[in-house]
């Protein structure tokens, strides 16, 4: 009993319901580890998530709009957060040079430090999924891209 047990519930209407309960439930849980371990560096989950983009375009810059694009939580306000990063000397902006109205984004090297620091210990966030073998982990991507309707 592994659901049932943490949200103290027997039945569900069917194994669908179960299934998204239990990945409601599992996504939470990681959401809430994942925001103590970047409490740590003074980061919050969306600002570790632009920083996190603008490394692989580093050190090209990039867009608000393309973070925007590529968050993952499309509610966030990225240009907020690209302010507060900006303010913390994590990343820099200009005015795009292409169109005068986009502003482009790079992360400094400061952003790049805090970045490695946090990979020293990302180990603590997927803690839960390294009880999956690689491929049960390749098998619950595919389900995950599937139960999305995001599968080629």
């Amino acid at each position: 009993m592994g659901i049932e047990r943490d949200i103290k519930q027997n039945r569900f209407k069917s194994e669908h319901q179960k299934a998204g309960i239990n990945l409601m439930f599992t996504v939470r849980e990681l959401e809430h580890r994942h925001f103590q371990l970047l409490k740590k560096f003074g980061i919050t989950p969306p600002q570790f998530n632009i920083l996190r983009i603008l490394r692989g375009q580093h050190p090209k810059a990039t867009t608000v709009n393309d973070l925007i694009d590529r968050m993952i939580d499309k509610a966030s306000n990225a240009s907020r957060i690209v302010e507060k990063l900006r303010i913390k000397g994590l990343v820099e902006r200009h005015t795009c040079e292409n169109d005068r109205r986009a502003v482009d984004v790079c992360i400094t090297e400061k952003g790049l430090e805090l970045l490695n620091r946090v990979d020293e210990v990302e180990h603590e966030f997927y803690f839960g999924l390294k009880h999956l073998t690689s491929e049960e982990a390749r098998q619950l991507n595919e389900l995950l891209d599937k139960g999305r309707g995001s599968r080629e």
